[in-house]
């Protein structure tokens, strides 16, 4: 079968480019759980700008506001998750 001759969604597909600048290594992603976060986690924008709309996002999403997270931030908000989780 010709490349001409597939299905667009097949067609589309190869053509999507993996990002690597996604949510879950954003500093405005605010995962439901911040322990076990991967790229199918989901979890709030922070980002000022977006904040009053709500939005919920995966890991795997991104957009042009991303700011990447120091892994300080990330101990940070996984420290807080396992002291919420014994309490």
């Amino acid at each position: 079968m010709s490349e001409s001759e597939e299905p667009e969604p097949q067609r589309s597909l190869k053509r999507i480019i993996w990002q690597y600048e996604n949510c879950l290594s954003c500093v405005w992603f605010l995962p439901n759980d911040p322990i076990n976060a991967d790229l199918l986690e989901r979890g709030k924008c922070t980002h000022p700008k977006l904040k009053d709309f709500e939005l919920i996002v995966s890991g795997r999403d991104w957009c042009n506001l991303y700011k990447e997270i120091r892994q300080r931030h990330i101990d940070v908000l996984q420290e807080k998750a396992m002291k919420k989780e014994k309490s």
